[in-house]
C-alpha cells in the first residue's frame, strides 16, 4: 500500500484557486506530475496550465486533445449561483448545470475510456454536502452536484472491473470564494458553525489528504465511493 504518486500524471481542473489549488498541491506534494485547467491560466510555477471555459461545451473538447496520458482526473471545477427557485432562470440553470455537471461528465467520459483502454486509472470528482441535502436557494448546484454522485456510482459501475476507480469527495463548508457570501452573513455562518462538531469551517487544504488517498494504490479497492470531509456536518 502507498500513498507514492511519482510516475503519474494528473490533471485537476479548476486548480486556479480553492479546493483545486488545494488538491494540485496535495497531488503534486505526493509526487505527481499535475496539470491545471481552469477558466484562466493560473501563472503557479508548480504545475502546468490550460485555459478552458468549461461553460463552452467545444472548449472542453479542445482541451482533451492538448493533453498526454492522464493517470488521475480530479473533476473539480464548478460554479454556483445563489438565487430562489422561481427567479432561478434559464441561464442559470443551463450555465451551472454545464459546468458542474455536462463538463465532468465530458471529461470523464473520454479521459476515462482511455484509462479503460490502458486498465488503469483514477477519477476524483468533487460532489458536495448538497449530493446529500437540498440547499436553500441554490437549485441547480443541488441538481448538479446530486448528478454528480450518482455519475460517480455509474461509472464506478462500468469501470471497476476494468482497473478504474470512480470516487467522489463532498466537501463540507470550506472558507473558499464559492462560500464567502455564507461567511459574510454573521446569522448564516453562526448556524453553520454550529452544527459542525469540528467548530470550525474547513480550509481547501483539509482535503489534500482525501485527494491523495483516492488518487494512490492506496484506494485500489474503493470504488464509487462519496467521502464526505465535512468536520463532521453529516453526522449531527
Amino acid at each position: 500500500m502507498t500513498f507514492d504518486l511519482s510516475g503519474k500524471t494528473a490533471l485537476v481542473t479548476g486548480a486556479r484557486r480553492g479546493i483545486g489549488r488545494a488538491a494540485a498541491r496535495a497531488l503534486a506534494g505526493a509526487g505527481a506530475e499535475v496539470i491545471g485547467a481552469s477558466a484562466s491560466a493560473t501563472t503557479d510555477d508548480e504545475f502546468r496550465s490550460f485555459a478552458c471555459d468549461f461553460a463552452d461545451r467545444q472548449a472542453v473538447y479542445a482541451l482533451v486533445e492538448q493533453l498526454p496520458a492522464i493517470d488521475v482526473l480530479v473533476l473539480n471545477a464548478g460554479t454556483i449561483e445563489r438565487r430562489p427557485a422561481a427567479e432561478h432562470g434559464d441561464d442559470l440553470w443551463d450555465r451551472v448545470l454545464e459546468v458542474n455537471l455536462t463538463a465532468p461528465f465530458v471529461l470523464a467520459r473520454a479521459l476515462g475510456s482511455r484509462m479503460v483502454e490502458r486498465g488503469a486509472g483514477k477519477i476524483i470528482f468533487t460532489a458536495s454536502l448538497l449530493s446529500f441535502q437540498g440547499g436553500l436557494t441554490v437549485p441547480g448546484y443541488a441538481a448538479s452536484k446530486g448528478g454528480i454522485a450518482q455519475l460517480t456510482k455509474a461509472l464506478a459501475n462500468e469501470w471497476g472491473s476494468r482497473g478504474v476507480n470512480v470516487n467522489a469527495i463532498a466537501p463540507g463548508y470550506i472558507a473558499t470564494d464559492n462560500t464567502q457570501a455564507l461567511q459574510d452573513d454573521e446569522t448564516r455562518s453562526r448556524q453553520i458553525l454550529e452544527r459542525i462538531p469540528a467548530g470550525r469551517w474547513g480550509t481547501p487544504d483539509d482535503l489534500g489528504g482525501a485527494f491523495v488517498f483516492l488518487a494512490s494504490s492506496a484506494a485500489d479497492y474503493v470504488h464509487g465511493v462519496v467521502l464526505p470531509v465535512d468536520g463532521g456536518w453529516l453526522g449531527r
